[in-house]
């Protein structure tokens, strides 16, 4: 059964630091890409970044380019999103996912098919 769990969420002040993970199993995280997404409330939920099968291609929505790396750690199974330089509109549920298909590099929202939970990031003075 494939499982995804965030965490590393939690409020934190404009201009601090979180650190997101996202332990998967199930799978053999070197065959696929895994992607970053966030719902702001009363908003539709966005890419955030996506790191590729390979792990040597990262993509980044616009608005968190040079704030926020996208990395993994295949031994521990684990994707995380460091995230730097917060503002209040980064505040959101962030969520991780795959695709179906193995061996891609890009995350299209509508290609995700297994999702985890999510974990909120409050981002306020």
């Amino acid at each position: 059964q494939l499982q995804f769990v965030e965490s590393g969420g939690g409020l934190v002040q404009p201009g601090g630091s979180l650190r997101l993970s996202c332990v998967v199993s199930g799978f053999t995280l070197d065959y696929y890409a895994i992607g970053w997404f966030r719902q702001a409330p009363g908003k539709e939920r966005e890419g955030v970044s996506c790191i590729s099968s390979s792990g040597e291609t990262a993509t980044y929505e616009d608005s968190v380019k040079g704030r926020f790396t996208i990395s993994r750690d295949s031994a521990k199974n684990t994707v995380y999103l460091q995230m730097n330089s917060l503002k209040p509109e980064d505040t959101g549920v962030y969520y991780c996912a795959r695709r179906k298909i193995r061996g891609t590099s890009t995350c299209p929202e509508y290609t995700m098919h297994y999702w985890g939970k999510g974990t909120l990031v409050f981002v306020s003075s």
